[in-house]
């Protein structure tokens, strides 16, 4: 059976992460085609592909490197000329370097702004104004309640984070009139595999996110991909310029 994006081709960037990984699955089995956007991860990509093929789904994955505007150019006239034309565009490739305040360089300080909020205008840039020219599009931004929350030795990040969610807002304002909606999920704590190598002690860490939120589990890339997913589809469509977190009632105002 169709459905609710058949006929639509969504992008998702960091395809090949925890959160990406979730967010391609969901887009496919709701009827998109996907292009998994990654950077010098073929052989997770070409699994994923081939795991959406089995299910009876359409994936093509595509390698960019989404801080290089040349890159951008590319990658998008490869993705609109194969399967495209992109109309759901799911930004969500980032890193998640940390740092003390006292060693953030201004070099460290641009790449974590280049990753984390430029190759994010880069990609709606080349994108949009497609979208635009056929009246439909959906623009979905992955940010961080550490951009409301605020956390020590992550200055970079939370900042190019809380400049995301502005550049969302922005382009609600803009592509609203040509039918384009854009909105940003924050996710709170989720349970990822790249966890295992940040966390010195999973329990501990459980422990006290579970304190600080409504809802007593952890949060899971499906729930970050159901948002998304609703957000990609025509029952949004008078959903634009929001920050939706998805944090279990951890940042609560």
């Amino acid at each position: 059976m169709p459905g609710p994006l058949t006929g639509h081709t969504a992008l998702v960037t960091g395809a090949t992460g925890g959160l990406g990984t979730a967010i391609a699955r969901r887009l496919a089995a709701d009827g998109a085609v996907v292009v998994l956007a990654h950077l010098d991860d073929w052989d997770t990509a070409r699994a994923l592909a081939d795991e959406i093929t089995a299910n009876g789904g359409t994936a093509r994955p595509l390698e960019a490197d989404l801080r290089d505007p040349d890159a951008v150019r590319a990658f998008c006239r490869q993705a609109h000329a194969r399967p495209g034309p992109i109309d759901v565009l799911v930004s969500n490739a980032g890193a998640y370097p940390r740092m003390t305040w006292a060693d953030t360089t201004s070099a460290v300080w641009d790449d974590v702004l280049a990753t984390n909020l430029t190759s994010h205008y880069l990609l709606a840039h080349e994108l949009t104004p497609a979208m635009a020219a056929r009246g439909w599009g959906r623009i979905i931004t992955i940010g961080s309640v550490l951009a409301t929350a605020g956390r020590h030795d992550l200055a970079a990040y939370i900042s190019a984070k809380a400049g995301l969610e502005g550049l969302t807002r922005a382009l609600a304002r803009e592509l609203g009139p040509a039918g384009v909606t854009a909105n940003c999920v924050a996710p709170g704590s989720i349970a990822v595999p790249a966890e295992a190598a940040v966390v010195l002690d999973p329990d501990a860490m459980t422990a006290r996110q579970l304190a600080r939120q409504c809802v007593q589990r952890r949060g899971h890339p499906t729930d970050i991909a159901a948002t998304v997913a609703f957000l990609a589809t025509p029952d949004a469509g008078f959903v634009t310029g929001q920050t939706l977190r998805v944090d279990g009632g951890w940042i609560l105002g």
